[in-house]
């Protein structure tokens, strides 16, 4: 059933009344799809058993085979194609059966919105496409380590003779590695800091969310993994408003119209779908999509409840609201510290698992856990060797350079050069190093 790449998505849709089909067939025939219809579920089973088919949109009440059984025998048959039901249903159980059965990927209730059905239609074929990608580069990782295997099977006594210089190759690797992932950190931050230039708010918002959110995962014992991953979710958790309009960039959630309130609410998804692309990032992702759900099932976009939402997602939310309420993201008004703490203490079992809250509350007292020994220098004392010991911000929040970076002789220039012609006193901290002085 793999489709050639170069074909356009076939979407199959089943619906027993010709109508239906007729209007669905001129919504998506413009979009470039390959349209298929068939007025029952054995015509569609048929069909899917001649033509490759990458999504299925089913009715849910057809004769003779219902929506529900139709995707089931799809799920069986044609594992990877994707699967939406579409239902008049009032009874919510006889959906959320379906969904269990057919292990449908989403529904869509009748009358749909176009625009939100032609949404739902390009999501499932994108996650099929990610799926076939996915097992394309699986199948080249099991190919390639087969050779691999051959290869170091036919070089053993060769790496035994090499052994001292590949422990050097492996030495120089562990180097790279680690300042590629200081680089990808300080990208990251460099990005986070460019977003915000278009916003209003805090100066370095982005990192505050970040820092609180980290010591939030460390208070929850989350491990190194979750707390690197909520520090980049809180970095990147506004990526999805990069392409709002300037005016809804600077209203607070309350008072948006609400064509402005259904635009805020897909930024959650444009966030995962920039951040999707990198395997690093995969449950940042996830993350940054469900950071406005709620454990009582009232948030977006996926309406997760309780255990549903990641505890990742629940530590981002928590201090992003946090900051959020204080910036004027949320309201006209501007909350206090202590204000925007007893908004999220309130919002306890509600919006936040109480351990979550609990362990904000201690995180906002918690002192840093790295304090250099360093001191502060004026632009012009800066001399190369120096380690810069703080991350180096501009008087607007961004990122200009990371803590560990090493002076050398053009950075100094520039940074004097900076700081000159903006008139602007940067806050530099450098290590103390023996026989380096400005």
């Amino acid at each position: 059933m793999d489709s050639i790449a170069s074909d356009p998505p076939v979407v199959l849709f089943v619906d027993d009344e010709p109508a239906i089909l007729s209007a669905l067939r001129r919504l998506f025939r413009p979009l470039g799809y390959r349209v298929l219809l068939a007025e029952s579920g054995p015509a569609g089973l048929d069909l899917l058993e001649k033509e490759p088919v990458d999504l299925v949109v089913s009715d849910m009440r057809m004769p003779e085979m219902d929506g529900a059984t139709l995707l089931e025998k799809v799920r069986e048959r044609w594992p990877t194609v994707g699967r939406i039901l579409l239902t008049g249903y009032a009874d919510i159980a006889s959906t959320v059966a379906a969904i269990n059965r057919g292990q449908i990927h989403r529904y869509i209730a009748k009358p749909w919105d176009d625009r939100e059905l032609v949404m739902c239609v390009q999501d499932g074929l994108e996650r099929r496409r990610l799926e076939q990608e996915n097992k394309s580069l699986l199948r080249l990782t099991r190919e390639q380590n087969d050779e691999l295997q051959t290869l170091n099977a036919s070089l053993a006594e060769r790496v035994k003779a090499r052994t001292g210089e590949l422990e050097q190759v492996n030495a120089m690797l562990e180097t790279s590695f680690a300042q590629v992932q200081e680089n990808f950190l300080l990208s990251i931050n460099v990005f986070s800091g460019l977003v915000e230039l278009r916003s209003s708010g805090l100066a370095g918002y982005s990192r505050q969310v970040a820092d609180l959110a980290r010591r939030i995962a460390r208070r929850l014992s989350g491990g190194a993994m979750m707390e690197e991953d909520v520090y980049i979710a809180g970095l990147l958790h506004e990526i999805g408003k990069i392409g709002f309009p300037d005016p809804l960039l600077r209203k607070p959630l309350s008072a948006m119209s609400g064509d402005e309130l259904a635009l805020y609410r897909r930024h959650t998804l444009n966030g995962e779908a920039a951040l999707l692309p990198l395997g690093r990032l995969q449950r940042v992702a996830r993350y940054v999509r469900s950071h406005h759900e709620r454990i009582d099932g009232k948030g977006f976009p996926d309406a997760l409840s309780g255990e549903e939402v990641p505890l990742g997602a629940q530590i981002l939310s928590v201090s992003s609201d946090f900051y959020a309420a204080q910036s004027g993201r949320l309201s006209l008004k501007r909350y206090a510290p202590a204000e925007a703490q007893a908004l999220i203490r309130g919002g306890a079992e509600t919006r936040y698992k109480t351990s979550v809250v609990e362990a904000f509350e201690l995180a906002l007292g918690d002192e840093p856990t790295d304090k250099p020994d360093d001191r502060q220098l004026q632009a012009y004392e800066v001399a190369p060797g120096m380690v810069l010991s703080r991350d180096l911000l501009s008087p607007q929040g961004t990122l200009l350079l990371a803590a560990g970076f090493v002076f050398d002789a053009r950075v100094v220039r520039q940074l004097r050069e900076f700081s000159g012609r903006e008139g602007v006193k940067l806050e530099i901290f450098v290590k103390l190093q023996e026989g380096v002085h400005p």
